[in-house]
């Protein structure tokens, strides 16, 4: 664990401190209020494994009709592609953060974690993770990130891990809707004997068979979880000292791994406490910090999982996601399809009633490729009878097409978000407010997830203050575009002394930083708008190095992907027209005083060489560079064309 001196400043008070040692009651205590809050999330559980098979499409199981016959259970994927619709969007418009300070001090500072901490997101591979409760999220109604400090990483350095966790391995008290308010917060996993054995020597001989604590999905695998053991990782809080401490314990059984209220050892480090005789130093142990008993688990004091919901319950930090709200038209819709095809089949599968006594080769009649078919005596009219099977009127063909519209239009999922409009409009400006209108769901949804992305930035800020004691390297984009490599550690993180006007010391300030987040947003239509893009600008004379300041300008207010390139590019080619200026001043003026000597009249040949050049370069006031070849593409359409494309995108 990272410890710094600094931090002696918010010191809990050694008697206000929770020094309860935690062991085999303690332990048994909290998996009484495990399997209390176990038994508070069952029907939460129940719905997320059932939505699971929904996903799958596996839902025929649910309804007791599950067969290897297609026809005996048809399964269409209208109620997954709203969710693969949806995950689009999101994808679409993934987070960036950047830091803004609330104090004039710390402007430096939160710019260079603006550019450090996406670094930090991709080497714990959030983009993966992203998704991922994405996928949750959707199914589910609620997804869980999970952002810790992971001390193995980086061969021993440690860094932020940033992990999707399972609901099924979260148990908090029943009844709470924001998870920091529950009194326990329990997370389980299934762990191999051998790995914790390995691990933890005090397991050995200790792991029997145990009951199983949490649920699991029905996987198509066959899942052996006998030689695994229920690793508890048990989160909790006390006041003391004004605060919040959160504490936290790891045990399997009743024997504990490890607890922060048995850690009162204080961190130490080896310095100089004294000299000798001769003057050499003497070294020794100083402590540096409070005990992980006063201090808490995390400095932050808070539960380090952030849940991100889809439409909200009351009374749970859950929710309920797009399966719940479609699973019956979808039920609807296969069970019609159901009907129609096997009415179908039965239509086109002759069938036929026959006399036990009847004289017909039932062979040869059921071979349709034979010419002939004997019978045996007369052929009467009632030996052989046709079966008719009843016919399906259109309307059962119009029900189901209202239950397909039905469940679009509960999803959000109508043709105009998916990219499709109706036949009937063509007027471009409509097309666009329909497709303006279609996305308002997109974005109210994604920017739910961008405000529980601030709380993960600002958590992995929390951490990086704890345990950036050592400086680390990264590789991050500089102003224009440029690669830089700094170093980066929590120096400046840590609580600062506060002076006043009168220059007063009037206590200490910690940095505190608001996140402001925005997409990276990509989509179908982006090479080809950066192209007219970069022909309007140089069609507008924006690559011209004479209007260079005022290009600067205009492109500080833009906003485009490789907009810090250009800018750097614009900035190169006013350097170096400035730099041939003056060398066209230098060569004059050599011009002009060796015709003074020589009686020559080569100046007026060289600013006429640089009048010329000056002359070509400068393109004129207006030019319209030529558009390729192809039918031009009018305002509206290119104007409701990018409103298509921010549709999605939250504002």
């Amino acid at each position: 664990m990272g410890n710094n001196d600094l931090d002696m400043m918010n010191t809990v008070p050694a008697e206000d401190a929770v020094r309860q040692k935690i062991g085999e009651a303690e332990i048994r205590k909290a998996r009484a209020i495990l399997e209390k809050y176990k038994e508070g999330k069952a029907n939460l559980e129940k719905r997320v494994i059932e939505n699971e098979q929904y996903w799958k499409m596996r839902h025929w199981e649910n309804l007791g009709a599950e067969s290897r016959r297609p026809e005996e259970a048809p399964k269409s994927g209208w109620l997954v592609n709203v969710i693969l619709n949806r995950h689009a969007d999101a994808m679409d418009n993934y987070p960036e953060p950047n830091c803004l300070p609330r104090a004039e001090d710390d402007v430096e500072e939160a710019q260079r974690l603006s550019r450090v901490l996406p670094v930090i997101l991709r080497q714990c591979g959030f983009r993966d993770t992203y998704s991922d409760v994405w996928w949750a999220k959707l199914k589910y109604g609620c997804g869980v990130y999970g952002v810790f400090w992971d001390a193995s990483a980086l061969n021993g350095l440690g860094d932020i891990s940033i992990r999707k966790c399972d609901l099924l391995n979260l148990f908090w008290e029943p009844g709470v809707t924001n998870i920091q308010e529950s009194r326990n917060l329990f997370q389980v996993e299934l762990i191999d004997n051998e790995v914790l054995e390995e691990q933890y020597p005090q397991l050995k001989g200790k792991l029997k068979r145990q009951d199983r604590i949490t649920n699991k999905y029905h996987y198509d695998d066959s899942v052996d979880t006998s030689e695994k053991s229920s690793v508890v990782d048990w989160y909790y809080k006390r006041r003391a000292g004004g605060r919040d401490v959160l504490h936290y314990c790891k045990f399997v059984g009743d024997t504990v791994l490890y607890a922060t209220e048995n850690d009162t050892e204080a961190p130490t480090k080896t310095r100089m406490v004294d000299v000798d005789d001769l003057g050499n130093p003497i070294m020794g142990e100083v402590p540096t910090g409070r005990s992980m008993a006063e201090r808490g688990w995390y400095d932050h004091g808070k539960y380090p999982f952030h849940f991100d919901v889809l439409f909200p319950e009351e009374g749970t930090p859950g929710g309920f996601g797009y399966i719940d709200i479609c699973k019956s038209p979808q039920e609807q819709i296969d069970l019609l399809n159901k009907a129609i095809i096997q009415n179908a089949i039965a239509n086109s599968t002759p069938r036929f009633f026959i006399r036990d006594d009847g004289s017909v080769n039932e062979e040869e009649f059921a071979d349709w490729t034979r010419p002939f078919i004997h019978t045996n005596g007369n052929l009467g009219q009632d030996s052989i009878l046709p079966v008719q099977a009843g016919q399906l009127n259109g309307n059962y063909l119009s029900v189901l097409q209202t239950k397909i519209q039905e469940l679009r239009e509960t999803s959000g999922n109508t043709e105009t978000a998916t990219g499709a409009v109706p036949g009937s409009v063509t007027a471009a400006g409509a097309i666009a407010a329909l497709q303006e209108a279609s996305g308002k769901l997109s974005r109210d949804m994604i920017d739910a997830t961008y405000a529980t992305y601030e709380d993960i930035v600002l958590m992995a800020i929390d951490l990086i203050r704890q345990f950036y004691d050592l400086p680390r390297q990264f590789r991050i984009t500089g102003d224009m575009g440029k690669q830089e490599f700094t170093s980066y550690d929590n120096r400046q993180l840590q609580p600062k002394i506060q002076v006043g006007m009168n220059g007063e010391n009037e206590g200490y300030r910690t940095p505190v930083f608001d996140i402001e987040v925005s997409a990276q947003s990509e989509s179908r239509y982006t090479k080809q708008e950066y192209n007219n893009l970069a022909l309007e600008l140089y069609g507008n004379g924006m690559f011209n190095p004479e209007m260079a300041d005022q290009v600067l300008v205009a492109l500080d207010m833009m906003d485009f992907k490789g907009k810090d390139a250009v800018q750097q590019k614009v900035s190169r080619n006013q350097q170096l027209q400035q730099q041939v200026a003056t060398l066209q001043q230098q060569l004059l003026q050599m011009a002009q005083l060796l015709d003074q000597t020589t009686g020559t009249n080569l100046a007026d040949g060289v600013a006429g060489d640089i009048l010329g050049t000056q002359e070509a370069q400068q393109a004129p006031a207006g030019t319209v560079t030529e558009m390729p070849e192809g039918d031009p593409e009018s305002p509206i359409t290119a104007r409701a064309r990018q409103q298509t494309k921010e549709a999605a995108k939250p504002r």
